[in-house]
């Protein structure tokens, strides 16, 4: 009986172990598709600079009239140089842009 009960629970310890692991190696996966690709200033259309927080038609069309109108982005605190994108703005989609 002693034997049967440490098998059965041996049994369950590896029945809990294993999706445990397999949780594990899923994590990492996730943890890799949160990189986002960032939306470049210089290139983006409307559609891409709206899909970016707080950034909606009138605000992407500014950025593509200023870029048109002065020349490519060198800087990503560029953008704090159109019209309705203020600092608070700029840090939310800091990390989501690039001028490259």
């Amino acid at each position: 009986m002693k034997r049967f009960i440490t098998v059965v629970l041996a049994a369950a310890c590896l029945c809990f172990t294993v999706p445990l692991a397999s949780l594990a190696a899923n994590e990492h996966v996730k943890m890799a598709a949160v990189d986002v690709a960032t939306v470049n200033i210089n290139t983006a259309t409307v559609k891409e600079l709206q899909s970016l927080p707080g950034i909606g038609q009138v605000t992407a069309e500014r950025i593509i009239t200023y870029r048109t109108e002065k020349g490519p982005f060198s800087a990503v605190d560029d953008l704090g140089k159109v019209k309705g994108i203020g600092k608070k703005s700029l840090e939310k989609i800091r990390e989501l842009v690039s001028v490259e």
